[in-house]
């Protein structure tokens, strides 16, 4: 039987063909429905990791918030900056371009460096900052000379800026560059050259101050180069921060303080407004928030009048005879002694073998008489019978050994010492002496220049415990009105009004006394009400040895100021409110290491600021500036 072979290979082509044939038919079908698959069901997937590969969204650093004083005058604000900036990939040179803007604005030998190493960093498209801050003269030469200048460029910003540099640079603070341990995941500090709050103000209302960031949406090639700007959308500016300090105030005390280490400050009795914190040498912040120089740090931090501390809150001094305030109010409170009653001053106190002077002998001497006199033998006598914990309890009352609340980085609490702090911290007992030496504001006693303030204004105020306001809050600028003018709801003070009287009765006599019995009489002010009747002041002065001095030093007698180094000098301390009749403002003036005492040094400073306080008061004359900032209702501190 014949075998048809070409029917046979037939047979198998065709089933070879249909094979291959279904084979290429489902790949068309799995191509076919893969095409779907992505076009039409994950077209919108697709389309948005398009757009993200083709638009880039930038963060746009808002305008910080500006820093105001009680009646809205600027002291922190943002100044415009002009950046030159350089892009390497257009400079045709990166050296040779560098050197041709060298001969238009000097550029440090750190500047060029700093750009090279940048660019290197960098693709090449994008800008260096070569240096910020420019004058308008350095900005127009560059532009007039920007054709032989390729790929540089002139960018405008913002930078903070204190219009008065040194005075209250201390209470602002400053602004500088984002460090690591800034770094709280907020994409506003990655941005180049953004600044944060470090001190001060500044610091405690950084965020606030901050704002919110705006967007900038641009398209972008393949390589991330921007082609085009599609959208912006600009930031919100940060709060406005409304401050209870005067400038004017703040300002004069600053320049009646001259070249001295010294702190003052300045508060309403009544509703706690501080008008004026001021330290004692300062430093302008505007140096910190471009950049300090080696040179300027160096300056800086070697200064033995300690620039950089904020001495009004920081410094703890020993009150001296102005403690005496307390002294006299815990001796009334616990009847120790009746403002009658005399104890007789021979310029020694004896206690045993253990023997404390005064600075002179005064005889018999009355409350009144021994507060105007600031007689060391009075106050030994009823510190002896009162005993420290006792004294410590009304210290307290009035403020001290207490942190203010007012929140300054630093600010220190003082102290108040009493038996069982001794055995707690140096595991000692209290001994007779050292009840002598906290009675006249020695010894372990401690205040910061605020405390001293606090408590002047709680014993002027006489019924409420005063606690001091630093940022009003009010929403308008005008201190008189609004839902932050008035009295503040303080605690009572508890202190008998009666035993207020008969202090306040010799811190009176200590500026306005009969000759002979007052320690500040150069203090009386010169100031006449809208009446033209005499106002007073009352105060208290005290001078605080800063060193052991020995029997044979004593025995010498008091050496001149002028014979011993700074460092060893005394400090001079004065406390104040006024007018007497009808207390509105009280002043604690502190100088650090005086060429004399209290009613020398520090009291005449205390006279000049007050009764500048007193001229500006608003009752007296109501403030009208030309100068009129940008808004008159800056927004509430966050």
């Amino acid at each position: 039987m014949m075998v048809n072979r070409d029917s046979d290979w037939t047979r198998m082509f065709n089933r070879r063909a249909a094979v291959l044939a279904g084979g290429q038919a489902a790949l068309v079908s799995a191509l076919v429905g893969r095409l779907y698959y992505l076009q039409v069901i994950e077209s919108d997937r697709y389309k948005m990791l398009a757009e993200d590969n083709r638009i880039n969204m930038q963060l746009l650093p808002p305008p910080r918030g500006r820093i105001l004083d009680r009646f809205g005058q600027p002291l922190a604000i943002n100044q415009q900056n002009f950046r030159v900036l350089i892009v390497p990939e257009q400079a045709g040179g990166l050296p040779k371009t560098l050197d041709a803007l060298n001969h238009i604005i000097p550029l440090s030998d750190f500047d060029r460096e700093r750009v090279k190493k940048e660019a290197a960093r960098k693709r090449g498209f994008l800008p260096v900052t070569v240096r910020e801050n420019l004058t308008w003269d350095e900005m127009s030469r560059i532009q007039v000379n920007a054709p032989d200048l390729p790929g540089v460029m002139i960018d405008e910003g913002l930078t903070r800026f204190y219009p008065k540099r040194e005075n209250a640079a201390h209470l602002l603070g400053y602004v500088a560059a984002v460090d690591e341990a800034d770094l709280t995941g907020d994409p506003l500090l990655q941005l180049p050259g953004f600044r944060v709050g470090k001190e001060g103000i500044e610091k405690i209302y950084d965020m606030g101050l901050r704002g919110k960031a705006g967007a900038s949406q641009v398209e972008v090639n393949a390589y991330g180069r921007v082609i085009r700007e599609l959208e912006r959308v600009p930031g919100e500016p940060g709060n406005d921060v409304v401050l209870t300090i005067d400038e004017r105030i703040q300002q004069f005390a600053a320049e009646r303080l001259g070249p001295e280490s010294a702190s003052v400050a300045v508060i309403d009795v009544n509703t706690g407004d501080l008008l004026a914190l001021v330290s004692n040498p300062s430093f302008d912040a505007n140096a910190f928030s471009r950049g300090l120089t080696t040179e300027e740090w160096k300056a800086l931090s070697t200064n033995d009048h300690k620039p950089l501390v904020n001495k009004v809150v920081a410094g703890q001094y020993s009150p001296g005879s102005t403690f005496k305030v307390v002294v006299t109010l815990a001796a009334l409170e616990h009847q120790v002694i009746s403002p009658d009653q005399t104890i007789s001053c021979s310029g020694r106190y004896n206690l045993g073998s253990y023997v404390k002077r005064c600075h002179k002998v005064h005889g018999a001497v009355n409350m009144t008489r021994a507060i105007s006199a600031s007689c060391d033998v009075y106050f030994y006598e009823i510190a002896r019978r009162l005993g420290v914990d006792k004294i410590a309890a009304m210290a307290r009352r009035l403020g001290l050994g207490e942190v203010s609340g007012i929140g300054l980085p630093g600010e220190q609490k003082g102290l108040v010492p009493t038996e069982a702090w001794k055995k707690s911290a140096r595991n000692e007992r209290w001994s007779p002496g050292d009840t002598l030496n906290v009675g006249i504001g020695q010894g372990d006693v401690l205040a910061t220049p605020l405390q001293l303030a606090v408590m002047t204004a709680r014993v002027a105020n006489g019924s409420m415990a005063v606690k001091p306001r630093l940022v009003r809050p009010a929403t308008g600028t005008d201190p008189e009105s609004g839902p932050g003018a008035g009295q503040e709801e303080f605690t009572a003070l508890g202190i008998s009004a009666e035993h207020l009287s008969i202090l306040k009765a010799g811190m009176f006599d200590v500026i306005n006394g009969p000759p002979g019995a007052t320690t500040a009489a150069a203090a009386r002010l010169h100031f006449k009400d809208p009446d033209k009747r005499d106002w007073t002041m009352s105060g208290k002065t005290g001078t605080a040895a800063v060193r052991r001095i020995s029997i044979a030093e004593r025995e010498a007698g008091a050496r001149d100021p002028e014979e011993l180094p700074w460092h060893l000098r005394d400090n001079a301390l004065f406390v104040a409110f006024a007018p007497s009749h009808q207390p509105k403002y009280a002043i604690a003036v502190v100088v650090d290491h005086a060429m004399g005492g209290g009613g020398k040094i520090a009291a005449p400073i205390a006279r000049d600021i007050i009764q500048k306080v007193l001229e500006l008061d608003p009752s007296h004359k109501p403030r009208v500036d030309d100068e009129q900032i940008a808004s008159n209702t800056p927004a509430q501190p966050a």
